[in-house]
């Protein structure tokens, strides 16, 4: 009997795993677009570029680089524009960046090993909806100054709630929170706060939200972080009560909006001039530490205020245990202040150990500052200071400060000279000043 013979079928290709859609919202980004769509060019299956009535090449460009381009009426609502967005997508993941934001291509690579393994593990996949990570500001040369939390890639299924300042409509326990890729953002730069004056923009459509519900704190505290990033004197006022009021509470107020209000107004009260208020800041300071306990930015600015009060031993362990924290990396993505400039937290460990009597930890914190910032006048007098008053000869100290100056700059000569004859450290002067003129000397 002969055999049948089966047919045979070619195998179908399994879907990937993963389909990422990168998503975004643009208007007038024919800067920013390339880079923009650039990271996610290797890693995305689609990408989608939902035009809000742009004037300049930005449509144009998109095409060319391959993205889809779709149109939407501008109606003052950010989230409904990207809804829109997300609307247009096939994938199962969404990546919704700005087009002043990226991954790194590192970064990039790493977002996808981390959506394979939450998209291949039954348990993860039930129950992981959006991942919350670092979102880093940069400045205009590049380095960070502030860092939050953001979620930007999340299911498909999820939508936006809010027409400024939207946010996901899921429970954030269905967020897991990845610590070793951040979305760097450029948009909070002078350069592109000039350019596309998007910080009056954002005060408009906020005091419009206000008028419709003026008791949302959520709201009050992204109007009063407009208004200190806008920076007009006449603003001030206005940003503090706003500030005052949401650091209160309530119910539907966003923790992090809240820790936000708590710094501002701390920071008010720790950098008052008035010595009868840092009592009212230390009190606040506690309270804050409490709701937020183990924060290092709430617990760095506590010890900033117990310096002022000169309560040096409690600031020094407070301190320390934030260094411990940053060293061990347990706070990226929760710190807009340490995390982003950990000099700070050095300069109150270098008070704290001054006046504690502490003088390696003056040395050693004075210059971990000056190699960030050598220009901190204050800084460099207390390291001098501390040095000379223990003993250490000049030239020794020189032999330091070369380590941390140009000693072929007549300008950080000049510098060193000024700060070391203001301390009173006379000989130092001198001897600087006579390197200051050899400096100046021409070769022959």
């Amino acid at each position: 009997m002969a055999k049948k013979k089966v047919k045979k079928r070619n195998p179908q290709p399994s879907q990937p795993a993963v389909r990422l859609s990168q998503c975004m919202i643009v208007k007038n980004e024919e800067k920013n677009i390339e880079k923009a769509l650039g990271w996610a060019k290797d890693i995305a299956f689609e990408q989608i570029v939902v035009d809000t009535g742009s004037t300049d090449r930005t449509v144009e460009l998109a095409e060319k680089l391959g993205a889809k381009v779709y149109h939407f009426e501008w109606i003052d609502d950010f989230g409904a524009a990207k809804n829109y967005a997300i609307e247009q997508a096939s994938g199962n993941w969404i990546a919704l960046l700005d087009a002043d934001e990226y991954f790194t291509p590192e970064d990039a690579k790493k977002l996808m090993q981390h959506l394979k393994h939450i998209q291949t593990n039954p348990t993860l996949r039930a129950n992981v909806f959006a991942l919350n990570c670092p979102w880093a500001q940069v400045d205009d040369s590049g380095r960070i100054f502030a860092t939050y939390d953001q979620e930007r890639v999340f299911r498909s299924f999820l939508r936006y709630v809010g027409k400024i300042h939207e946010q996901l409509d899921m429970n954030p326990e269905n967020l897991e929170k990845v610590f070793d890729i951040k979305i760097i953002h450029t948009g909070y730069t002078q350069e592109a706060y000039e350019q596309t004056k998007k910080t009056d923009r954002n005060i408009d459509m906020l005091r419009a939200g206000l008028l419709s519900k003026p008791n949302d704190l959520n709201l009050k505290a992204y109007l009063a972080d407009s208004l200190v990033i806008r920076g007009i004197e006449e603003d001030k006022a206005e940003a503090n009560e706003l500030f005052y009021e949401v650091m209160q509470g309530g119910r539907d107020l966003h923790p992090s909006l809240q820790k936000k209000a708590y710094l501002h107004v701390m920071g008010n009260y720790a950098n008052s001039s008035d010595p009868r208020e840092a009592s009212e800041a230390e009190s606040l300071c506690r309270k804050a530490r409490n709701e937020y306990p183990g924060d290092i930015d709430i617990e760095y600015t506590l010890a900033g205020v117990l310096n002022k009060k000169k309560e040096y031993s409690e600031a020094w362990e407070i301190l320390r245990g934030c260094e411990e924290k940053l060293i061990n990396a347990d706070v990226i993505g929760q710190s807009e202040i340490v995390s982003a400039k950990p000099w700070v937290l050095f300069v109150q460990l270098m008070v704290a150990a001054q006046g504690i009597g502490n003088v390696e930890g003056v040395v050693r914190y004075s210059t971990m500052v000056l190699k960030e910032d050598n220009s901190i006048r204050s800084v460099l007098a207390t390291l001098v200071v501390t040095l000379l008053k223990h003993d250490t000869s000049e030239e020794d100290v020189i032999g330091l400060l070369a380590k941390l100056y140009d000693f072929t700059s007549p300008k950080d000569l000049l510098f060193l000279a000024r700060t070391a004859k203001e301390v009173g450290a006379l000989a130092l002067a001198r001897m600087i000043a006579d390197l200051t003129k050899q400096a100046l000397v021409p070769e022959s």
